[in-house]
C-alpha cells in the first residue's frame, strides 16, 4: 500500500511563492506517475500538474502553466510542486496522487492519494 504525505502549505500573500512536498512510502515510487490536484471550497477537485515516472515529461493545467513546476526525486521518494506568483484563486487544498499507469488530468485515474495540504493566498 502506497502512502503519500504532503507538506509545505500555508498562508501567503499574492505574488509569493511556496514549495509543496509529497513524500511517498510503501511502494516502488519510481514506477508511479505522480500528480498534483487541488480542491477549493464548493468546487470539484481539479488537475494541477503531472509528471512521468522518470520525470522526463510534465503537463500542467492552463491556469498554472508558467507559474508552477512539478519535479520529482526518485532517490528520495519525493515529488515537489514549486508555486510562484501565487494568486488568491490558487487557494485550495492541494493533494498529491500516484498512478500505476499514466494518470493525465483525470483524478479517477490515480490510485493513491495523500491527505492534502492547505494553501491560502491572500490579496
Amino acid at each position: 500500500q502506497v502512502q503519500l504525505v504532503e507538506s509545505g502549505g500555508g498562508l501567503v500573500q499574492a505574488g509569493d511563492s511556496l514549495r509543496l512536498t509529497c513524500a511517498a512510502s510503501g511502494g516502488t515510487f519510481s514506477s508511479f506517475y505522480m500528480g498534483w490536484f487541488r480542491q477549493a471550497p464548493g468546487k470539484e477537485r481539479e488537475f494541477v500538474a503531472t509528471i512521468t515516472w522518470r520525470g522526463t515529461k510534465t503537463d500542467y493545467a492552463d491556469s498554472v502553466k508558467g507559474r508552477f513546476t512539478i519535479s520529482r526525486d526518485n532517490a528520495k521518494n519525493t515529488v515537489y510542486l514549486e508555486m510562484k506568483s501565487l494568486k488568491p484563486e490558487d487557494t485550495a487544498v492541494y493533494y498529491c496522487a500516484a498512478a500505476k499507469a499514466y494518470g493525465g488530468h483525470y483524478y479517477g485515474n490515480y490510485d493513491y492519494w495523500g491527505q492534502g495540504t492547505q494553501v491560502t493566498v491572500s490579496s
